[in-house]
């Protein structure tokens, strides 16, 4: 420890109660060796210190700075003293190179000892012994030594040893200024957690002003990084990403400093660590911005979220917390948004479509329940009026303009497979109402699959259709089972629809149950080989009752 080698005691030759006229006597007696050039040795030079070389402007230097009382106090709390015997004979061995027959003899006299007016020099020669190990440990009980000596009542007496009678401080000024000394000694040597520990069996006073001067200097910091990071988002918005990163990067060690010494419920702790979180998430929320605003080609979006996660850790107040969430949840919609603005776009398409089916169908009841006996209803004429219930050109040109290209590869990345199965569901409806022509046109949505599949069953329905337009409205379930629209028997059964069942009440309410229910069983049984005989075996003896 530099100021034990270094001691403007040790400097002089002296011990720190050395007397007014002893200081005198040997100030003129190194003085004059001094300026021979003869090389100056002392007896409390102690070898298990570093070596020291003195001149003439050290040594005016040592007697100058243990000229004030307080000075004097200061020093001699990193110094030797001979105050009883026991310290004459320790001090004997420390000259004869033997520090641990000299720990011995103090700690006779102070280990689990009060200090008295006899012990209260070797409670000060102890722990300055233990302050120049290399142990942790060792140092560790030196502090606590020291303090214990200052605290005690006896401390006086060490002043007026060292000092004068006239000469008064307080027990916890002294304290205040020989933790200090201590920092400045410690000062990159140890870090902040290994000097806490060196402190750590201090009492309650100590480890409050070791708090006070572990905070003020890591509070400062943080500060000054929150101003300068503004000042420096405010004029360049584009580079906030990388400002919110390195004020994380650099407020980190300081802010674990603070939270250690402090704790997360502590007043100071919890203003400077949301002030931290808020300039954090304004980092992102600027670039995020900017970056939008600039169609960006970076990945803004997560770095924004990086930032804000960043700063959701920091945060300790409600509030921030809160906003941090908020913050969080805003920008995993905007993560979201290309597939939630198509899922909304293509969901407005499939409830128009289902509203207007369902306006066609209530339209028909209606006219089944008031139709008289001989009349009856086109089908294949309402068919045509579904299919074409909206006008599919204006529903390409509006998805061809509301879901991009660039779109898309965003929606590959999607990680919500909920939204990405909804997405690719509603494409699926879509393409099944529209012509090949048409999907061809949009084909770059459906990113998960070939379209020519796709396109080459619309242009049998459209085949299909055409074929039923031409005709009477189909028969769907006999027209599967025959595998001919224009079978014989499936020709009776429309005969049989339109000659019998359309002209009676319940006739028309079963062909309405029938057309709403039959596509879709077709839709499951139309390869299903066995199944078709059996209802081909079926509607042939039903055919031959109605004949007769």
């Amino acid at each position: 420890m530099n100021i034990i080698n270094h001691n403007p005691y040790r400097i002089a030759g002296i011990l720190s109660n050395a007397t007014a006229r002893e200081i005198e006597r040997q100030r003129g007696r190194i003085n004059a060796f001094a300026k021979v050039g003869k090389e100056i040795k002392s007896d409390y030079d102690f070898q298990i210190l570093d070596s020291i070389t003195r001149t003439e402007d050290s040594i005016n230097k040592a007697f100058s700075d243990i000229q004030q009382a307080q000075d004097k106090v200061n020093y001699a709390l990193f110094w030797f003293a001979e105050a009883n015997p026991f310290d004459k004979t320790a001090l004997e061995y420390l000259k004869k190179e033997n520090p641990l027959k000299a720990i011995e003899i103090w700690e006779k006299v102070t280990i689990n000892k009060e200090v008295t007016s006899k012990n209260f020099s070797s409670f000060n020669n102890l722990g300055t012994l233990k302050l120049i190990s290399h142990f942790q440990e060792d140092i560790q009980n030196g502090i606590e030594t020291k303090i214990k000596l200052i605290e005690s009542d006896y401390f006086k007496s060490f002043i007026n040893a060292v000092a004068d009678e006239t000469f008064a401080i307080t027990s916890e000024k002294q304290i205040e200024k020989f933790i200090d000394e201590l920092l400045r000694q410690f000062k990159n040597q140890y870090s902040s957690s290994e000097i806490l520990q060196l402190f750590s069996n201090c009492n309650g006073s100590t480890q409050k002003y070791l708090s006070k001067k572990f905070t003020e200097e890591p509070l400062h910091n943080i500060e000054s990084q929150i101003e300068s990071t503004k000042k420096k988002r405010n004029q360049n918005k584009e580079d906030a990403y990388q400002f919110g990163l390195s004020l994380a990067a650099y407020s980190k060690d300081n802010l674990v400093t603070l939270q250690s010494l402090l704790g997360t419920t502590d007043l100071k702790y919890k203003t400077i660590a949301d002030q931290l979180a808020n300039e954090i998430m304004q980092c992102g929320i600027d670039y995020f911005n900017h970056s939008l605003e600039n169609d960006s080609s970076d990945n803004y979006l997560e770095q924004a979220q990086k930032l804000t996660k960043i700063a959701d850790r920091i945060a300790v107040g409600k509030l921030t917390k809160d906003r941090a969430k908020d913050s969080l949840a805003s920008l995993a919609d905007m993560k979201d948004r290309e597939i939630n603005q198509a899922i909304e776009v293509l969901s407005s398409i499939k409830l128009a479509y289902n509203k207007a089916i369902s306006e066609i169908e209530a339209q028909v009841s209606q006219m089944l329940m008031s139709m008289s006996y001989n009349q009856s209803i086109n089908y294949t004429k309402i068919d045509k009026l579904k299919e074409n219930c909206l006008n599919w050109s204006k529903v390409v040109e509006v998805v061809r303009a509301s879901i991009s290209i660039n779109d898309i590869a965003i929606i590959q990345l999607c990680q919500h497979q909920r939204k990405v199965s909804e997405y690719k569901n509603l494409v699926d409806f879509l393409f099944n109402k529209l012509g090949p022509i048409q999907i061809n046109q949009v084909k770059h949505i459906c990113y998960w699959k070939d379209v020519r599949a796709v396109q080459a069953k619309s242009t049998a329905k459209k085949v299909s259709s055409t074929i039923s337009n031409a005709t009477d409205s189909g028969c769907y379930i006999a027209t599967m089972a025959y595998g001919d629209y224009n079978h014989p028997q499936v020709i009776e059964l429309r005969n049989f629809r339109d000659d019998f069942l359309s002209k009676t009440i319940v006739g028309r309410h079963f062909i309405k149950f029938y057309y709403k229910y039959s596509p879709s069983l077709v839709e499951k049984l139309k390869n299903k080989q066995s199944i078709n005989l059996i209802i081909r075996k079926g509607l042939d003896q039903f055919i031959k009752a109605i004949k007769k």
